[in-house]
């Protein structure tokens, strides 16, 4: 298992990516300025919301924990990046 300290940097990396991603999206098309500005805010909270829950582990049930939480993330990132396709 990663440290929580390289966990925290690939969720990071990960959110700027996105970040940068949505940022390119929503500069080439006026229209879609307003989505683009409320996915950039989903991500912040997403980015915000993993750092904090790998601050607090579960005590007990740290594997379980970090299995949802890879799902989770997961879950979130593939939600965000399906929005910023839709932006094009």
């Amino acid at each position: 298992m990663a440290s929580r300290r390289e966990l925290k940097k690939n969720v990071n990396y990960i959110a700027g990516e996105l970040f940068a991603e949505c940022l390119l999206s929503g500069m080439t098309s006026k229209a879609n300025k307003e989505k683009a500005d409320e996915i950039l805010t989903q991500i912040l909270v997403m980015q915000d919301e993993f750092i904090s829950r790998i601050s607090h582990t579960e005590p007990g049930n740290v594997k379980g924990f970090y299995k949802k939480f890879r799902s989770d993330f997961n879950a979130k990132v593939d939600e965000i990046v399906d929005a910023i396709t839709k932006l094009n």
